[in-house]
């Protein structure tokens, strides 16, 4: 029942980390702070298809 996702920085746009989420128990979009290598800094990053 798990999936891969993608989650890309809401700032740059870039897609920089792949994970997996259990689609039966959250099945609303992932948002995680996470390292942003373009930037150097943690920001928000979002789930995208």
């Amino acid at each position: 029942m798990r999936v891969k996702i993608t989650l890309a920085c809401t700032e740059t746009g870039d897609r920089n980390y792949i994970t997996t989420k259990n689609k039966r128990n959250n099945t609303e979009r992932l948002e995680l702070m996470k390292y942003c290598p373009r930037l150097k800094k943690h920001t928000l990053h979002r789930e995208t298809k």
